[in-house]
């Protein structure tokens, strides 16, 4: 059971180092992926701590648009 979900690479040593660096590849990618979503959650509490900029109506693309 265990071979079947670790995956079964007999003994062949370039599949070993393969599937040694794929899992550190995703160790790496998991590690960035949390970074991420730590900067992202910094991010977004600092844009709830801020005023919102506003565009005035005259520089606003928007509202010289015709409707």
């Amino acid at each position: 059971m265990a071979k079947a979900l670790l995956g079964y690479v007999g003994s062949d040593p370039r599949l070993l180092d393969e599937n040694q660096r794929l899992r550190r590849r995703v160790e790496d990618l998991q590690s960035l992926v949390k970074r991420l979503q730590a900067d992202n959650d910094e991010l977004v509490s600092r844009v709830h701590d801020v005023e919102p900029l506003l565009v005035p109506d005259h520089l606003d693309d928007r509202a010289a648009a015709p409707a």
